[in-house]
């Protein structure tokens, strides 16, 4: 190809070397939850650019087709065992980039990226080149919209690795010569892209900008060669890591837009083993409004009948008396504090905060803490955002700080009692959305919770209609009883009932 090539128009020739980061934005880090020592690179072969305006093909038989928006580097001059101080002059513009990636390939790849991240077109770059000399590297915005609504958005105050760092790094073991590109990695906020999809990637330093380098998604008509090649692949790992996030991946594979190419009927519509979907639909107001109507008390009777028995959330405690909650659990889990753990997934947007973050009108968020009382596991301004996001309460086995704070706030809280100590004094933020052990009982993603004075209990969404029906009509036997019982009627023969006052109640009820 020669220079004048449409895919080298915003460079104007083609580059000797495109090199690309792995991980650099601590956002990024903390959704992925884990945070480089050191940044590591990949190549893209110079093939695989593109300009403003040009179609990505998702090809036949694929589903994971994933944007990632970041801020490229061009070299002016050339970089060979430069320091950081001294390696801004050698990059010669900024501008916008997405390093596009087909997560069906990435398992046969091995980390190289040659196939997921080096096709045609995944490598969008544009459409204006800013002067290196008139922005700061330390102050650049980066932002992402996917069919007009911002998906990234995040600066360069933002990374691991400053951008000097990264030209310096790759200076010590190659010559950065003229016209090779870097791209520097992007921000938390990457995920899937379909057919029809438009995404758009822009570049700030303060007045000055790239524009919108803008990239339209279309379905490819031909599909790989088994016997040529491997064919593409994906498992749940794959899915959560194109996602985001597991919660976007259920989200996304549940709305049919998976191809039918290459993968089983059997394919399940949502990821193996999530039911935080599930628990989502498995509560309806009719029966959140009758369970809102039973005593934990009574639901325990009635579980018990059913040969539950390990279904209490034990040593919790409602925060403010009178506290009543009906919700689905959101799962958040703590593991033990360990200092280089904790130094790796304890800052930044961590579980503890995307659990906070994430959860939905109705939900209860459940913490995991071990029954460890010595931290607190939230404080008022977690509390505070569960609350604006409408949630049904929080249920934490571990401390909570603030106390006085969370309790004015208005959510129910129940937990193991109040702590001064940051969560780093006992706890590492580890996931969410997973099956989690809170107060000696085990609680999924969409289990059905009920909190009262009495305590919290875990109904199965299976039982809960049936469990609700029977609590209810035990409560108006009990209370036909009780009226009995304080007119002056002795027990025996009343509670439980015998025969004759079975007869008596059954008249008088249908009366």
């Amino acid at each position: 190809m020669t220079d004048t090539d449409p895919r080298f128009a915003a460079l104007g020739a083609r580059p000797g070397k495109i090199v690309a980061v792995h991980l650099s934005y601590a956002s990024r880090a903390d959704q992925r939850g884990r945070r480089p020592a050191a940044p590591s690179y990949f190549f893209k072969p110079s093939s695989s650019l593109a300009a403003s305006g040009a179609e990505i093909e998702r090809p036949a038989g694929t589903e994971l087709l994933a944007f990632e928006g970041e801020i490229a580097l061009v070299i002016g001059e050339p970089a060979r065992w430069v320091t950081p101080d001294a390696a801004w002059s050698h990059v010669a513009s900024v501008t916008a980039a997405n390093d596009f990636g087909l997560y069906d390939l990435r398992a046969n790849d091995k980390g190289s990226n040659v196939r997921s991240k080096g096709g045609d077109g995944y490598t969008p770059l544009g459409p204006v080149l800013l002067d290196a000399r008139e922005v700061d590297p330390s102050d650049l915005r980066l932002r992402t919209w996917v069919n007009g609504e911002v998906v990234q958005d995040d600066t360069t105050a933002g990374l691991i690795f400053p951008l000097t760092q990264i030209v310096a790094d790759l200076s010590q073991h190659f010559t950065l010569e003229t016209g090779d590109v870097i791209l520097t990695g992007t921000p938390a906020g990457s995920s899937v892209v379909s057919p029809g999809d438009v995404v758009e990637v822009q570049v700030d330093a303060g007045p000055l900008s790239t524009g919108r380098l803008r990239t339209t998604v279309i379905e490819g008509r031909r599909s790989f060669d088994a016997a040529i090649g491997s064919l593409p692949a994906v498992d749940d790992t794959q899915r959560v890591e194109a996602w985001g996030s597991a919660d976007a991946a259920a989200a996304g594979t549940s709305t049919g837009d998976r191809p039918e190419a290459g993968r089983s009927e059997d394919a399940p519509p949502v990821l193996a083993g999530s039911s935080v979907l599930e628990g989502r639909s498995s509560l309806s107001p009719a029966l959140r409004e009758k369970l809102s109507r039973v005593p934990v008390a009574a639901l325990s009777g009635q579980l018990r009948k059913r040969g539950l028995n390990d279904v209490t959330i034990d040593g919790v405690h409602a925060l403010t008396p009178g506290s009543h909650f009906v919700g689905t659990a959101r799962t958040l889990r703590f593991l033990p504090h360990r200092e280089d753990l904790f130094a790796a997934r304890g800052g930044g947007q961590n579980a503890q905060k995307r659990a906070f973050d994430a959860v939905e009108e109705g939900e209860v968020l459940v913490i995991e803490a071990r029954g460890e009382r010595g931290s607190g596991t939230l404080g008022d301004i977690l509390a505070i955002r569960a609350h604006a996001r409408g949630a049904a309460a929080i249920v934490t086995d571990g401390g909570v700080r603030d106390a006085e704070a969370v309790a004015a706030v208005g959510i129910p809280v129940f937990t193991a009692g109040p702590h001064p100590a940051v969560l780093g004094r006992r706890h590492v933020p580890w996931e969410t959305d997973v099956a989690v052990g809170c107060g000696g009982t085990t609680i999924e993603p969409g289990d059905i919770l009920v909190g009262d004075g009495d305590g919290v209990i875990v109904v199965p969404p299976a039982l809960a209609e049936e469990v609700a029906d029977a609590a209810l009509a035990q409560e108006e036997e009990d209370a036909w009883i009780a009226r009995q019982v304080a007119s002056g009627h002795p027990i025996e023969g009343l509670f439980p009932m015998n025969a004759a006052w079975r007869a008596r109640f059954e008249k008088e009820g249908d009366a």
